[in-house]
């Protein structure tokens, strides 16, 4: 793999399945929740209102700072399991 010592094509794919999967669950909580699933959530109240709202105005926010740590942490257990971690 032009002189790398490392996997390079499987290091990529676990990089590019760590970034869909972000990237669904991001989906699914920002637009899913916030927008498509609204109807369904309307019922389920937090903090004095209902879910599908919350989502779109904190949930989703804080989900993606969730998302932003989970990606950092998992792709530092990736780089060390290929071998290239900068440590």
């Amino acid at each position: 793999m032009s002189g790398h010592s490392y996997d390079a094509e499987n290091y990529w794919k676990a990089n590019l399945r760590l970034i869909f999967g972000s990237l669904v669950v991001w989906f699914l909580v920002s637009c899913g929740a916030a927008m498509i699933f609204r109807p369904m959530l309307s019922g389920i109240s937090v903090g004095g209102t209902d879910l599908g709202f919350w989502f779109a105005q904190q949930g989703s926010i804080l989900t993606f700072i969730v998302l932003v740590f989970f990606y950092a942490w998992r792709m530092n257990k990736i780089d060390e399991q290929f071998g290239v971690s900068e440590e």
